[in-house]
């Protein structure tokens, strides 16, 4: 394996990792739960303008998976979209682009 889809599976792994830490560190100390995250995103201007900002790059790699997957016919890159959505662009990304820079048989 090359050494960049090395860093990028590294960076996939952290990317799931190091954010759920602190999503399932808030869910533990306020007893919320996922809707109790959810509603921490839009506490103020700063985290409701982050959230806007991960969602539409997630949307855009989402469209970016699919018409590269159906050109590439690179289906399993696929697992990249949920990912993303259920973990985040953290993890998605790189994900994609470790998954999609294997080699071609």
């Amino acid at each position: 394996m090359s050494p960049l889809r090395l860093i990028f599976l590294a960076l996939a792994v952290w990317g799931a990792i190091h954010p759920m830490y602190w999503f399932l560190r808030h869910m533990a100390e306020t007893g919320g739960g996922l809707s109790g995250l959810i509603d921490a995103w839009y506490v103020n201007a700063s985290t409701t303008g982050l959230t806007w900002d991960l969602t539409i790059a997630a949307v855009t790699l989402t469209v970016w998976i699919i018409a590269e997957t159906a050109v590439r016919r690179n289906w399993l890159a696929l697992v990249a979209i949920p990912a993303t959505f259920c973990i985040g662009v953290s993890c998605g990304l790189p994900l994609y682009l470790f998954l999609r820079s294997r080699p071609v048989t």
